[in-house]
């Protein structure tokens, strides 16, 4: 969460240097760099355990297709402005290796870094802990009406944008207005969660969307979207 807020606390210097003036095109990939070394030195501590049937993978990829079609569905389906204000590699010469370690890096922040440490603490975590304060002595999978609403709605209110208020007052889809899907997203991926009883599903699926997702970033320039 500092990191996310960093780059707004940077800009409001009012400097024209490059880093100072797009410093999410440094912290941004520091960020990706210091989570997952964090993920990797924890890595012990986390009980990734993976579904126990096979129709249960079906369930996690399905769900995962239709988390990207609802992030995507204000563009594609209503008609809402084109998000291209964000992480745009081509402020780098193209092929060139800062493009390339760029992009790899926000592939990486995208497809690995992101699933894990959100699955881990919405799914893994919070929603077991707003169950039992000893948490990791309720089964993965376990939640109450209190415990799944509070995690669909603390999600959303981290995804919470500029635009939320304008949003909220006439319930359109604006540029960067993630409050929404976010909700539905959250309410899915805990029920893969209660489904699977598997974090690990959780996590592929998160990570399938952000994939595809980012695949069709690439392919649209929809920077907005990272």
């Amino acid at each position: 969460m500092f990191f996310m807020m960093l780059p707004g606390w940077i800009q409001g210097l009012g400097r024209t240097e490059f880093l100072l003036a797009q410093p999410k095109y440094w912290i941004f990939p520091l960020q990706t760099l210091v989570c997952g070394g964090l993920l990797a030195f924890y890595w012990r501590y986390y009980s990734l355990s993976w579904p126990k049937q096979g129709k249960d993978w079906a369930w996690t990829l399905g769900i995962a297709i239709l988390v990207l079609g609802i992030w995507i569905s204000p563009q594609e389906i209503f008609g809402a402005a084109p998000r291209l204000e964000g992480f745009d590699p081509n402020v780098f010469v193209h092929g060139s290796p800062t493009y390339w370690g760029s992009l790899a890096l926000r592939f990486a922040r995208l497809v690995i870094v992101v699933p894990l440490l959100e699955e881990i603490f919405w799914r893994g975590f919070l929603l077991r802990y707003l169950i039992r304060e000893d948490f990791e002595k309720v089964p993965f999978g376990t939640a109450t009406r209190f415990s799944f609403l509070a995690v669909v709605l603390c999600f959303g209110l981290a995804h919470l944008s500029p635009d939320f208020l304008p949003g909220l007052k006439t319930f359109t889809f604006q540029p960067g207005q993630d409050f929404w899907t976010a909700l539905i997203t959250s309410a899915l991926y805990n029920l893969i969660a209660i489904r699977t009883r598997s974090l690990a599903a959780c996590v592929v699926a998160h990570a399938i969307t952000n994939l595809i997702l980012g695949l069709y970033i690439m392919q649209t320039g929809q920077w907005g979207f990272w």
